[in-house]
């Protein structure tokens, strides 16, 4: 006997990266968290807490977010929505726009593995078109598909392709239901596709504060669009979704930009080296523009590498699906961290290399 729906039964549940506990000595290379501490404003904020805020309910739209959101990004504060992480805009976009087998949700592969998940969850029919050779946007193919939803990851993951804004300018003007650009790792880019929601009412752009101001385990995203289409999903969204605590450290890492941007410049001249580093050691690691790398091994042993490494306490992604499957997505670390990968990655080449000298 089950007690669920069909569509619950029959889907598969995302599976999140591995989480060792605080204090762990494991080197963590395998979610995207940023390596460095978030800003020093939001951790006074934190210390400051008033018991007050705890006994009354949140504002329902974090309202002093949207109006930080809005000085930090040049928005009107009413086009901002919040939410409890981007996956929770995510599903509220995939609940409002997508149904079963007319109202379908597209997006080009590979991708964000959350995605088919979400659409899962909802019954709704998925279209997933493959990026052409050098993870070139199929932009026919996503035009001709007429998703109700068609989401673009850019930066993509895991790939860490940025997708040109004159694809995305051509995808907005001829897809009929909306064109959600998730941008979780904008903050390590060259540009954004900002501007396209001031251009396009179907145009919604998702962030976090979970990348770029090192704030994962606080749980807060947010939406920009025009305010038509944000009505929508606020019918959808929980009352209360997002926190004081969330609301008020956020607010204050918003504030903070200097601090932000220093430290994606920092991430971003570690991702540089450890992309020479690696190809040195004989991996192929194409350009990305997040704070990770999707490397493929010489030997293309992905699998094996991934837990030799996890042996020696440093954890990376590896993706058992075709197309993926022969390569690692690593996160960048701290310059000490992105050391130690790289001298356990060279002693495990070393030991390999020795099995394969006959005696």
């Amino acid at each position: 006997m089950s007690y669920f729906r069909p569509a619950v039964d029959a889907m598969t549940g995302y599976t999140p990266g591995e989480q060792p506990p605080p204090g762990s000595p494991i080197i963590k290379l395998n979610t995207n968290e940023n390596p460095y501490p978030p800003s020093p404003k939001a951790i006074e904020v934190l210390r400051s807490l008033d018991s007050e805020w705890l006994r009354r309910y949140p504002d329902p739209y974090a309202r002093e977010f949207c109006q930080a959101v809005s000085q930090a990004l040049g928005v009107p504060a009413e086009w901002v929505v919040v939410t409890n992480g981007s996956d929770e805009l995510l599903n509220l976009l995939v609940r409002a726009c997508a149904e079963g087998c007319d109202r379908k949700v597209v997006y080009p592969t590979p991708t964000y593995v959350l995605y088919p998940t979400l659409a899962a969850m909802q019954s709704a029919q998925v279209v997933e078109i493959p990026y052409s050779e050098g993870m070139q946007l199929p932009l026919e193919e996503l035009i001709a598909a007429q998703g109700s939803l068609t989401l673009i990851a850019s930066p993509n993951s895991p790939s860490g392709h940025l997708v040109p804004l004159t694809d995305l300018r051509e995808l907005a003007r001829q897809v009929s239901g909306v064109l959600a650009i998730d941008e979780a790792y904008t903050d390590f880019a060259e540009y954004s596709a900002l501007p396209l929601v001031e251009e396009f009412e179907n145009v919604i752009v998702l962030r976090t504060l979970s990348k770029g101001y090192s704030l994962a385990g606080l749980r807060l995203g947010f939406g920009i669009a025009q305010p038509a289409l944000l009505a929508g999903i606020f019918k959808l969204k929980d009352s209360y979704n997002i926190d004081v605590i969330a609301t008020a450290l956020g607010t204050a890492a918003m504030q903070d930009q200097p601090y932000k941007t220093a430290y994606a410049e920092k991430v971003k001249a570690s991702r540089t080296k450890l992309q020479v580093d690696l190809k040195q050691l004989g991996f192929t690691v194409p350009e990305s523009q997040g704070n990770f790398l999707l490397v493929t091994p010489p030997d293309k042993n992905a699998e094996d590498l991934y837990h030799a490494l996890k042996a020696r306490g440093i954890l990376v992604r590896y993706f058992k699906q075709p197309g993926l499957d022969d390569k690692l997505r690593i996160t960048v670390g701290t310059e000490a961290q992105n050391q130690m990968l790289l001298e356990a990655l060279t002693s495990i080449q070393n030991k390999e290399q020795g099995r394969r000298i006959p005696l």
